[in-house]
């Protein structure tokens, strides 16, 4: 969430930033300064009795010493008088500071300077474009009809096991599955990032800190019982891992990567758009994490950008890079670039990766700090990005290697399916 300094250093460019993601922060920025002014005189009030406290304490003794117990017990009275009082502040306290949080997990990040104006995925701008659409004729199929001609996907069989959004990975197809994990992960520890193995459950405290909660209930499912979560995305769990941390400034930066897979309550049209693989409510994901001090973050951003382009080149995709205008950006993103990947039977474009930079948003709501140099805590920024997505690379692959003998395996993978084609 915002910060308080963040706030009240300008809140007049808050609001005009918080616009560029078409939300009106005016009314609940101004609520969270005028809050803050009232916790702050309550604040100040309760150090000023305290000082007073303290210094009656001494008075009281002094006067005990010296035999003067009527003016010893009028202090005394006073002093119980100021915690009483005291009390009352501490209560209002509290529930200053809670009306200031409530308001905060309302507002979304402010985004960065460089992410442009525009309300729907077609205000998007392409920063870059790579590889080669590949020309496979009329007689393309889609993935869908791939996975039944060749045995590799069971859709039907999912629907039957759980329901509409969970497919079966048979034979090569499973294995194509785990050699693309493998593949992602060995790339990913070649980056430096030091691969965990998280839950696929969280509580309700580590949804807060990254944001899904309360943004996002209901796209995540709930375990009620024990309000538990499952995960939307692995992101959840691995940045979670520094919350309430203050991180040795010869620790920094933090580069983690983990497997899971992700489990979101997507709602959509029927059709092509989300046929087949195209979206899935459980599906296998690999994530790179980043725990970084603010002024090196950018440049963090750039080499994780680099990193997902370098798996999509070395898989052989035609791809391009999106920087993500102010209206589809998510609530907790201060900027993001979408990665997409031509699907050529689909004739359509398939997003696979966002790599975003939440500067202190996340951190300021997980308390994750580094011990900087002047020895003292700051925030740090967070950063994350899919590297990658399976179901969609998944399609692209089938759709783009198909052939009349069969779909090529691209050379990479190779090493980790044990075989060239699936036929």
């Amino acid at each position: 969430m915002l910060t308080l300094q963040q706030i009240n250093s300008d809140p007049e460019l808050i609001i005009k930033r918080l616009a560029v993601k078409h939300f009106d922060g005016r009314e609940p920025i101004m609520r969270v300064v005028e809050l803050d002014k009232e916790r702050r005189a309550l604040q100040k009030q309760r150090d000023d009795n305290a000082m007073v406290l303290n210094r009656m304490a001494s008075e009281i003794g002094i006067l005990m010493k010296s035999g003067e117990r009527e003016k010893a017990e009028q202090a005394k009275q006073q002093v119980a008088a100021l915690k009483t009082a005291n009390k009352e502040i501490d209560e209002r306290l509290a529930q200053a500071e809670a009306s200031i949080t409530e308001v905060l997990l309302s507002v979304p990040n402010v985004p960065y300077e460089g992410v442009p104006e525009g309300r729907t995925a077609e205000d998007n701008i392409v920063e870059l474009t790579g590889g080669t659409i590949p020309d496979l004729g009329n007689d393309a199929l889609p993935h869908w009809e791939l996975a039944r001609k060749y045995g590799i996907i069971d859709f039907d069989l999912g629907v039957k096991i759980t329901g509409a959004g969970f497919p079966v990975y048979i034979g090569k197809g499973a294995r194509l599955q785990r050699a693309l994990i493998q593949f992602f992960l060995d790339e990913a520890g070649k980056a430096g990032y030091v691969e965990v193995e998280p839950p696929y459950v969280v509580n309700e405290a580590s949804g807060i800190g990254t944001g899904q909660l309360p943004d996002k209930e209901g796209q995540m499912y709930h375990c009620q019982v024990d309000n538990f979560y499952l995960i939307p995305t692995a992101e959840v769990p691995v940045t979670n891992m520094y919350r309430d941390e203050i991180i040795p400034l010869e620790q920094m930066p933090k580069k983690n990567c983990a497997y899971s897979a992700c489990f979101r309550r997507e709602a959509g049209s029927y059709g092509k758009d989300v046929r087949g693989l195209n979206r899935l409510h459980q599906f296998d994901k690999v994530e790179i994490v980043r725990i970084e001090r603010p002024e090196d973050s950018y440049a963090a951003l750039e080499e994780m950008k680099s990193h997902v382009r370098g798996l999509l080149e070395k898989l052989g995709l035609p791809w391009h890079i999106l920087r993500l205008c102010g209206g589809d950006m998510s609530f907790t993103s201060a900027i993001t670039f979408d990665f997409e990947v031509y699907s050529a039977a689909q004739g359509r474009w398939l997003e696979v990766s966002s790599v975003s930079n939440f500067e202190t948003y996340q951190a300021n709501r997980l308390h994750c700090r580094y011990r900087g140099e002047d020895r003292k805590p700051h925030l740090c920024h967070t950063l994350n990005g899919s590297a990658l997505a399976l179901p969609r690379i998944m399609a692209a692959l089938l759709e783009n290697n198909q052939t009349a003998e069969g779909i090529v395996v691209p050379e990479c993978l190779r090493r980790y399916t044990g075989f060239d084609i699936i036929d």
